[in-house]
């Protein structure tokens, strides 16, 4: 089975598959490494500016281990899924510690690592070492389960060991690297969510495409309404423009990224920070979706006449321009913010 359905992939690859994407180029297992981590849930589009200035300003695992965590989560400010970022830095300061600065190229060392995954660590074993690696991502899943009707959600457990069975199976011995990038492609450039069955490679095998019932596969998580949070974000600006950042608890949500102050009582806030209120004017409220929930969010934007900034002066407190704001990592509302009140347009 292997042969057969790896050796079309790996044909239709040859012809049609990426291989100009930014991380295909000047391989090393740092770039892959920084790639596949950054691809976890994130299309490919997505990825490329992000993944090029990132290591454009940490090209190695040494820099990214000597940079402090307001550099690294600005590089990856507007990617989402902070927790990537912070795993990526306290792995390389890992590998520099333990590992001489190398990647352990090996499952279990890989494994061993904060934030990898037994595929993305297939990943990096088979593009970056040239060894036998599987995968299961997203795009892999949704292939095999149609090609083979596995039937059921991707989240059971059942499901996921079915794939890895497959996955192994299919995954040849020559060409390991080549075959990883392809399988990935297959998923995302044709076996999607609308599959042009007619380009692809193994639809003559492909038992969901045979039956026409694509549609079915894989299976669709049981649904289930997300519930819905409520907070209240202070946009509070000093007479010289700037306005007032708080940086969030280390884990958790947005953990490590600045945003603005949140509270139910602003006038309590202003006064137990030693400010005083000018104005305060109700923006537009707006919501923010997570995986798990949504948070609805009502901004207040308000003046303070306080001529001295270090008015406010905790460690986790600093005042920013947004115009010109530092390379910290920012939270998505307050990028969202900052380009609606301050480039002209509304929120």
């Amino acid at each position: 089975m292997n042969d057969r359905f790896s050796d079309r992939v790996l044909g239709w690859f040859d012809v049609h598959g990426r291989k100009d994407l930014p991380w295909q180029q000047d391989i090393s297992a740092y770039r892959v490494w920084v790639s596949e981590i950054m691809l976890q849930q994130t299309q490919v589009t997505t990825v490329i500016p992000f993944f090029e200035r990132f290591v454009a300003r940490l090209p190695t695992v040494q820099a990214l281990a000597a940079a402090d965590e307001d550099t690294v989560l600005h590089y990856w400010t507007g990617l989402g899924y902070y927790a990537r970022a912070r795993n990526l830095h306290r792995s390389a300061r890992e590998i520099v510690t333990n590992h001489g600065g190398q990647l352990p190229m090996t499952l279990d060392g890989l494994l061993a690592l904060p934030g990898i995954g037994r595929s993305t660590a297939g990943a990096i074993i088979a593009i970056a070492g040239d060894q036998r690696g599987v995968i299961l991502d997203g795009n892999v899943k949704r292939v095999l389960a149609r090609h083979f009707a596995v039937e059921g959600w991707l989240g059971e457990r059942t499901v996921a060991d079915a794939l890895w069975q497959l996955a192994d199976q299919t995954t040849p011995h020559q060409r390991v690297a080549d075959y990883t990038q392809a399988i990935m492609d297959l998923g995302a450039t044709v076996c999607m969510r609308q599959p042009q069955c007619g380009d692809c490679p193994v639809q003559q095998t492909c038992l969901a495409c045979r039956t026409q019932t694509t549609a079915q596969y894989p299976g669709r998580k049981p649904r289930k309404e997300k519930p819905v949070k409520t907070t209240r974000m202070l946009i509070i600006e000093n007479p010289e423009g700037e306005v007032l950042l708080l940086q969030r608890p280390p884990t958790g949500l947005w953990g490590g990224l600045w945003s603005f102050p949140e509270c139910d009582d602003q006038n309590a806030f202003i006064a137990d920070h030693g400010l005083t209120m000018v104005e305060e004017i109700a923006l537009r409220p707006f919501r923010h979706s997570f995986t798990h929930y949504h948070l609805d969010i009502t901004p207040m934007q308000v003046r303070v006449d306080t001529p001295n900034a270090s008015t406010v002066a905790e460690a986790s407190a600093r005042w920013v321009l947004p115009q010109s704001p530092p390379p910290i990592g920012f939270t998505r509302p307050v990028t969202r913010i900052f380009e609606a009140l301050y480039s002209n347009s509304l929120l």
